[in-house]
């Protein structure tokens, strides 16, 4: 198992190069995070429904079983939080809508979701040759260790080997790992059987002192320094916190403007189009306006439409983007923004908060009503204006109605679904995933005047994590590491 001196140090892209090493090697192996905290889901299979697809799990667990060449499974993260406002998040176990739950009550309720948590880690384990964990947040978070499923109590249950990783690149990583040996109580910290270093640059011999530092304070092995993986760049981001350290590259034929909505979910809709040449991805925070010269805007999705509706307006979002509009600019709205684009949106039942309606943008002449009812599906679909071969999957909640859904945008299993302006310039999809599709993507760009295509994006994410995977074999002492799994 793999925790972190804290959040964002690369746990998952470090599990899921371990994940693809072990593959390497002829290993069978799987993911596991017993919680994970994000509005980045993927679609799972439930095992033993006869259904493919129907529960919801983390991205980064869909990455890792990627690694692995394994289909996902809700039971590779049990207990999913999907945050719907600051204080509260929609609860997931093993794949399915558990109910909700403030940030307070929910470390009541997660003592109740332990068995839950081992029952999957077991169903997990069967038939593999090795499993790698990715704990969540850090260890050394012992005002909430009582209740803890995540880190170390997941660990001292299930008798996991722990090792500890420090992020270099933030700083402090000596007094993160030694100051973790410090607080943790003894049952804990003797799950520990070593420690690595994530994100290096330069020359690595320049940390030998700080290796001996950390060992005369903890005793602790190091079980390598890993350099900066330039290739998980090209990976599927799940944490939005990487959002926040995006910064405007060199300018490009197209330039798509992304509004960065408080509870934004499955962003990496976007990295497909990220990868292209031609094309400059900026994700515009809040306060700052949508740039003028923007050719393409894209609403991503959002756990919490109504709530991203109004911060949106209160951006002032809503006048950019009509102005965006009147300029001839092009829209996409994916999921929640399909659902923001239209006449309104309304939620009867307060399932996503105490606001029961809300005025859409009105690009779109639809209307969207939240039901309680959850879809989550992989699905086959097609591009309706061009013909092509779309992939990709669905979550969502609502169901959307309008004149101008007469124009839909794709065809899911057979039926039509989303809606396109009657100029082309505006649509709307709940078809997560779209841009993946290699013939779509450069068909749609060069609609927009861009070109486009040359980029088997599947086949890059798969060259990245074998890329990853080499780095780690090289850096890390991989032969003791899976050697510890017991």
């Amino acid at each position: 198992m793999l925790q972190g001196t804290g959040s964002d140090v690369g746990k998952t892209v470090l599990v899921a190069g371990l994940c693809r090493a072990a593959r390497n090697r002829g290993l069978k192996v799987r993911p596991f995070k017993p919680q994970n905290m994000s509005n980045n889901a993927a679609v799972a299979d439930i095992p033993g429904d006869n259904r493919p697809g129907g529960g919801e799990i983390g991205r980064g667990q869909w990455l890792q079983a990627l690694a692995c060449g394994a289909q996902p499974t809700v039971h590779m993260n049990p207990v999913l939080l999907k945050p719907q406002s600051d204080i509260g998040s929609q609860v997931i176990v093993q794949g399915k809508v558990f109910g909700e739950a403030r940030a307070r009550d929910y470390q009541t309720m997660k003592a109740g979701l332990m068995d839950a948590v081992l029952e999957s880690w077991t169903k997990v384990g069967e038939g593999a040759d090795l499993v790698v964990v990715e704990g969540a947040g850090s260890p050394a978070e012992i005002n909430l260790r009582s209740r803890d499923i995540a880190n170390m109590g997941f660990a001292t249950r299930a008798d996991v080997p722990v090792i500890l990783v420090g992020d270099i690149d933030r700083g402090g990583v000596i007094a993160s790992v030694a100051g973790t040996h410090l607080i943790l109580p003894e049952e804990d910290r003797r799950m520990i059987v070593g420690y690595l270093i994530n994100k290096f640059r330069g020359d690595v011999s320049l940390f030998d002192d700080g290796i001996r530092s950390i060992e005369s304070f903890t005793g602790w092995r190091c079980f390598g320094v890993v350099p900066w993986l330039k290739a998980a760049a090209r990976l599927p981001s799940e944490d939005s916190v990487v959002l926040e350290r995006l910064a405007s590259g060199e300018k490009r034929a197209l330039k798509v403007a992304v509004p960065m909505l408080g509870r934004i979910a499955n962003f990496d809709d976007l990295d497909p189009l990220k990868a292209e040449p031609q094309v400059e991805v900026v994700f515009v925070p809040p306060g700052q306006r949508l740039p003028e010269d923007a050719g393409l805007v894209v609403i991503p999705g959002s756990k919490s439409t109504i709530g991203d509706l109004m911060k949106f307006r209160e951006n002032g979002w809503d006048r950019d983007l009509l102005a965006h509009r009147k300029r001839g600019g092009h829209i996409v709205g994916i999921c929640g923004g399909f659902q923001m684009l239209g006449r309104l949106v309304r939620d009867p039942d307060r399932i996503e908060g105490s606001v029961t309606e809300a005025e859409g943008l009105g690009l779109l002449d639809i209307e969207t009503v939240m039901e309680p009812e959850k879809t989550v599906r992989n699905v086959s679909a097609r591009s309706a204006p061009f013909g092509l071969a779309l992939e990709g999957y669905e979550i969502h909640l609502g169901r959307t109605t309008g004149p101008d859904m007469a124009r839909p945008s794709a065809v899911i299993n057979g039926i039509d679904d989303g809606a396109i302006s009657a100029d082309g310039k505006v649509f709307g999809t709940y078809l997560h995933g779209l841009f993946s599709a290699d013939a779509f993507r450069a068909r749609f760009l060069e609609s927009l005047g861009v070109k486009g295509g040359g980029i088997d994006y599947r086949a890059d994410v798969e060259k990245a994590l074998d890329e990853i995977a080499t780095e780690l074999e090289r850096h890390l002492e991989c032969d003791a590491i899976f050697g510890l799994a017991r």
